[in-house]
Formats: C-alpha cells, sequence, structure tokens
C-alpha cells in the first residue's frame, strides 16, 4: 500500500464518521459517554453546556443509533462504540501521519499490510530523524547508537551492508549484543555467505539465528523489547538511509512487533 493509497483508506474511514466531526457536540458526546453511561447532570458538568443543547445532541444521536438512554443514563449502543472507537483511531491516525508527513510521503509502503497501516496511530510518539545534506549519516548514527544499547535485536534486513553488519559483529563481539534474529531473503544471505569475514561472524556465530524470508522485503525493520525503528525504500525502489522513525513507548513497540510477526508469516 502507498502512501497515497493509505490516505484514501483513511479518507475512506472518515466518510463513515463525517456527520459526527461536522458537529462537536456530536463528538464531545460520544467521547463523553465512551468509557461509562453518564446523565444528564453529569453530561451538563463535564461539557459545560446548558441542557437543551445536550439534550438537543443526544436526540440526534438516538435517532440514527448511536446512542440510547437507560434508567435516565445515556450510554453508546454496539454501532455507537464501534463508530467512536473508529473517530478516535482516525484522529490519531491523521495525527501519526501529519507528524511524519515527509516520510509516509517519500516511501513505498506497499510491504506493510493494511491491517498494520490502519493501526499507525500506534506510532503517534515517535521520533522522525532526517539526515542533512551537511551530514549524510545522521540517521545511520541515530541507528547505531540505538542498537548498541539492546541485548537482543530482531532485524528484517532487506539490504546487503557490510557497514551495518560490520557494526553488528563488533557489538557481538563487545558482548552487548546477546542474542541475534536476522531476517533475510535467500540473495542476501549468499552475499553474507560468500563473504569470509561476515560468515565466521554472523552465519557461524552461536548468538546468531538467520532465517531466509521467500518475499524481498522493502521494509528494514528492527525490534527489541526497548526500541523499535524503521527505515524505508523510496518509491523507485532504491533504500533511503537519510530518514529513519525510532519509536521507545509501549505502543510503538507492539506495533513493531505486530509488522515483524506478518514479514514472519
Amino acid at each position: 500500500m502507498t502512501a497515497i493509497e493509505t490516505k484514501q483508506q483513511l479518507t475512506k474511514e472518515y466518510s463513515g464518521v463525517k456527520y459526527i466531526l461536522t458537529s462537536s457536540m456530536r463528538a464531545k458526546l460520544l467521547l463523553a459517554v465512551y468509557e461509562l453511561p453518564k446523565n444528564l447532570d453529569e453530561l451538563r458538568k463535564d461539557l459545560k453546556k446548558p441542557s437543551a443543547t445536550i439534550l438537543h445532541g443526544l436526540k440526534e444521536l438516538e435517532s440514527i443509533n448511536l446512542v440510547r438512554k437507560a434508567n435516565k443514563y445515556y450510554e453508546l449502543t454496539s454501532n455507537g462504540y464501534l463508530l467512536t472507537t473508529n473517530m478516535i483511531k482516525l484522529i490519531e491516525n491523521w495525527n501519526s501521519l501529519g507528524k511524519s508527513e515527509i516520510f509516509w510521503d517519500n516511501h513505498d509502503l506497499s510491504d506493510i499490510p493494511e491491517e498494520i497501516i490502519k493501526s499507525i496511530y500506534l506510532l503517534k510518539d515517535v521520533q522522525y530523524v532526517n539526515s542533512t545534506t551537511s551530514d549524510l549519516s545522521i540517521s545511520f548514527n541515530e541507528y547505531i547508537k540505538l542498537i548498541s544499547k539492546a541485548e537482543e535485536l530482531q532485524i528484517v534486513l532487506p539490504i546487503y551492508s557490510e557497514n551495518h553488519y560490520k557494526h553488528i559483529i563488533d557489538l557481538l563481539k563487545k558482548g552487548s549484543l546477546k542474542k541475534l534474529e536476522l531476517y533475510v531473503n535467500e540473495e542476501i544471505y549468499n552475499s553474507i555467505n560468500d563473504n569470509e569475514f561476515f560468515k565466521s561472524n554472523m552465519l557461524e556465530c552461536e548468538k546468531v539465528k538467520i532465517t531466509i524470508v521467500n518475499k524481498t522485503s522493502k521494509v528494514f525493520l528492527t525490534c527489541s523489547d526497548k526500541f523499535i525503528s524503521l527505515t524505508l525504500f523510496f518509491k523507485d525502489g532504491h533504500y533511503d538511509d537519510s530518514q529513519i522513525l525510532i519509536g521507545k513507548d509501549e505502543n510503538a513497540i507492539k506495533w513493531g512487533n505486530k509488522l515483524l510477526n506478518s514479514i514472519k508469516k
């Protein structure tokens, strides 16, 4: 899925909640009762609006089966809960895309499954690092600094990069990196195998497990229990080492592991 297709998908979802988003009162009412039912007094206190305004909004939501009244309390229907959940995710997705818009717009996203793209809101707190014309190594150096602190790594490695391999081997030799799982295609595996230094220090290293994946991935993904990092390919097929996303929060790690599991399969 490309960045354009991603935005088209989000736009399609937007049409389902357009009626809600065009009224701040309707949206606020749904959010107000999203966690638990509330009565009119509680809604008036939360929203700081008069009863007439709130009741008008509730009546509109009841008429389209998003809210129902039960024993003086207003609660979401099943449809209301699903729509509100999608509304929250949609807003967070747009927010996530906006924070690193250049990254998503410039790259090929075809190897990221649609269901994982739709949970991109989990990356709302990632750090976007971009190299500059005066220093082309900013992103790479940030990546090396990141992995140097990890004891275990899982890496989807879609490129043959001696520079990356040498740094990884250095971490293995120092003993700071205790376990490494690599996922590479057959061509990259053969290239590593043809290099005696890389072969002895990676393929024959007891700390390293290499899995050959059938498909050539356009995703360079690194996962640990403390962070994930992501670099991608340009739409013309060339690998881009100038831009990287780094996530250290629980949601970003969750997203990275979902993507890793999809690649493993």
